[in-house]
């Protein structure tokens, strides 16, 4: 950084010293009534270096005003003559990395309160940034999109007809791969010396870009779309098959409703061997055994980790599980309970109109489509609501870690969503005991939900953005004054709306006024939050769930899935880069919970489908002296059947390939190695200095007979014995 900026720079449109500095990567928005003293310390912590607990970052603000945003950047340092920091760090590295250091700013003894907010308490080692949060000093904190390496990424990625060849010379900063570890040779293991043990692993160009600006967890994300899709091909394939030859006997679908029970089971396993590869390639295989730090909200008393000897907060499991399991798990029953109610009142209602239509003519039957979509909308409110329920019951639960938090959260979203989204199709499968209807309803949810899923998640905000921002000003001062809606713009009283307005400026060096950097943080920060793939998970999880679970039925799911799913990746590459603000990385070495919500969706599809089967009138002719417990004991041998064969493909195949197992045992092999030769070298020093206190420096030029220990050049040998000894 230079000290002085010449004429040209300073009379630049973007403003004195903006060519010095990099693209902004996180924008912090204050509240009005934050106090002078709290900003100025913060900047300050930010700006400190990190030996003195700051992350050492770069601040500038734009012309300030009331209710100011703040710019924070990384500093180009350590790097050698000629490197930039594109060079070095992806754009997710970058946003990672400024995160973390805003993160990690700790609260030091001395640090009773924020400065100017008494009420604001602050303990060692309590998170500034998660304090600040909590009392709405910020109110708001997000991560800015580069715009070139995204328009770059855009429109290689959605805009492409084809997207699965490589991407070519996209300009995005190349991502930086682990370095091997040394052998015993002095080489690498991904030398030419050692090629044979080179991992085999070449992730596509097209997941590697998404990782490289995005991160890891997106990357996982459509790396598991784009692989689920391919494995979709195969049973999609068949079905069209069945379709065009008209085939349409019991051999054929119970053979179909075989494979697919089978094929579900492969394609979960090809999977994690996939996983494997990628987590390994990401340096996130083994991320689950690593220690891992304290949620920035997890609330508790204030004690120091005898691990790593910070003041964290700490709460008691038992009171945790005591959360659980008497509050929120009859929490989630009920709602559970009250979801299948309604689905059970509306069929309830249904049927009556229908009778009313055969009884009353067709002046009744205009009411028959009345339940079904009335059904529809209590669906969609009760799984807005639920979220929120489920999201309010994990918080109070405190949770300690971010994967816990995780894990419990979808855990109880998972549950839901499928009574949820199947009890209508087990309602029909298995009580009204209709294959026609169970065909045509599976059809109808598969094909029309998920085009309106495209639609809503994707165009609908997009639209209504742009339709909006052309009058949004009027339309918030209506809706301010309105005696209606004057209270949900209300804020929640806390003491940061008691303090007077700042007149003076904050003293930090601003950008110029027409700097783009201004207008591109004000325009994201309107943009709704893109919070984490919970949603785009769970479409794949309730498209799953029609493809497996009712495969006997209806065929053709697995071909409009495939068909889904390829808009699928056009419509939520362009939500992410256009609808969406920039998502934080995150890292992650697997799907997480989502892995086993698959696997019990496969284990849950063998009895539905073997149900079904057993339940066939077709199937019924074939033996009809047979008695109901015959039939109920024939289902129970073939469900047995095939989830043994289930178990015994996740036994047999590994969850990890050969070389990354290879890899693993490499590494753990040197780490010991490495290990007994430093302990070694420790106790060489050790003996050598106890013999030296003992019995002294020889002398020079003195020889010592027998086979006394001698110290020579720091090391203990022994003397051969003289010849006239023997």
């Amino acid at each position: 950084m230079q000290n002085s900026e010449s004429e040209d720079e300073m009379d630049s449109p973007d403003g004195p010293g903006s060519s010095h500095i990099p693209p902004t990567i996180y924008v912090i928005k204050f509240h009005q009534g934050t106090a002078r003293e709290a900003v100025e310390w913060l900047i300050e912590r930010i700006e400190a270096k990190n030996k003195y607990g700051g992350a050492e970052l770069l601040v500038r603000c734009e012309p300030q005003k009331q209710g100011q945003e703040f710019s924070v950047r990384d500093l180009d340092q350590f790097l050698y003559p000629g490197q930039t920091l594109d060079m070095v760090l992806t754009p997710a590295e970058r946003e990672y990395c400024v995160r973390h250091q805003l993160e990690a700013l700790r609260a030091k003894q001395e640090e009773g309160h924020v400065p100017g907010h008494p009420s604001a308490s602050l303990f060692p080692g309590q998170s500034i940034i998660g304090v600040y949060l909590a009392e709405g000093l910020i109110t708001d904190m997000l991560p800015i999109h580069d715009r070139q390496a995204l328009d770059i990424l855009s429109s290689q990625w959605y805009k492409a007809i084809y997207q699965g060849a490589p991407f070519g010379k996209s300009g995005l900063p190349p991502t930086p791969l682990p370095l091997p570890p040394r052998t015993e040779e002095g080489g690498s293991e991904g030398s030419q010396d050692n090629i044979k043990d080179k991992p085999r692993h070449d992730p596509s160009p097209y997941t590697e870009k998404i990782r490289a600006y995005f991160g890891e967890a997106v990357a996982m994300y459509f790396s598991f779309l784009g692989f689920y899709t391919m494995a979709l091909l195969l049973p999609a394939a068949l079905g069209l098959l069945q379709l065009v030859l008209s085939v349409d006997t019991l051999t054929e679908h119970a053979l179909f409703a075989a494979f697919n029970l089978i094929w579900v089971t492969i394609l979960l396993e090809l999977w994690k061997r996939q996983c494997a590869g990628l987590s390994y390639g990401w340096g996130t295989l083994d991320r689950q055994y690593q220690l891992q730090a304290t949620r920035p909200n997890y609330l508790g008393r204030m004690i120091q980790n005898p691990i790593t000897g910070r003041y964290e907060p700490t709460y008691p499991a038992w009171k945790t599980k005591s959360k659980l399991y008497m509050v929120s798990a009859p929490a989630v029953s009920v709602c559970v309970v009250l979801a299948l109610w309604v689905m059970v009142g509306a069929f309830w209602a249904e049927e009556q109109l229908v009778d009313w239509r055969r009884s009353y003519g067709s002046i009744a039957g205009v009411f028959t489509h009345v339940p079904s979509a009335f059904y529809a909308a209590l669906v969609w409110l009760m799984n807005y609501y639920y979220k929120k329920l489920a999201t309010a019951l994990t918080d109070w639960e405190n949770h300690r870690t971010q994967s816990e938090y995780d894990w419990h959260r979808v855990s109880k979203l998972v549950i839901f969503e499928f009574v949820n989204n199947f009890s209508s199709l087990f309602y029909i499968a298995f009580y009204i005991q209709d294959t026609d209807m169970l065909c045509s309803q599976v059809a109808t949810m598969l094909i029309v939900t998920q085009m309106i899923n495209h639609f809503q998640e994707a165009l609908l905000p997009y639209v209504v953005k742009k339709a909006y921002a052309q009058f949004e000003t009027q339309v918030l001062i209506q809706l301010r004054e309105h005696p209606l809606t004057a209270k949900l713009f209300e804020e929640a009283v806390r003491p940061v709306n008691n303090c007077p307005l700042e007149e003076e400026p904050v003293p930090v060096l601003a950008l110029d006024a027409k700097d783009p950097r201004i207008t591109q943080a004000k325009e994201e920060a309107d943009l709704d939050p893109y919070l984490d793939t919970y949603d785009d998970y769970l479409e794949m999880f309730v498209q799953f769930g029609y493809v497996f679970l009712f495969s006997s039925v209806y065929p053709m799911a697995a071909f409009w899935a495939v068909l889904n799913n390829i808009l699928e990746l056009k419509t939520d590459a362009f939500k992410l880069c256009r609808v969406f603000r920039r998502p934080r990385v995150k890292k992650v070495g697997s799907i997480g919970v989502w892995q086993g919500a698959f696997e019990l969706l496969g284990c849950v599809a063998v009895m539905t489908n073997c149900a079904l089967l057993c339940l066939s009138p077709r199937v019924r002719t074939l033996a009809p002296a047979a008695s109901s417990v015959e039939w109920v004991l024939l289902f129970v041998l073939l469900e047995h059947i095939i989830i043994a064969a289930k178990v015994a493909l996740m036994w047999l195949v590994p969850n990890q390939p050969l070389w990354v197992r290879q890899a693993l045992e490499k590494i753990t092999y040197q780490s010991k190695l490495a290990l007994k030769n430093e302990r070694g070298k420790k106790t060489r020093r050790h003996l050598s200095r106890r013999f030296r206190s003992v019995h002294g420096m020889p002398r020079s030029g003195s020889r010592s007979r027998g086979t006394t220990p001698v110290a020579q050049n720091g090391g203990v040998r022994h003397r051969s014995p003289h010849r006239s000894d023997y």
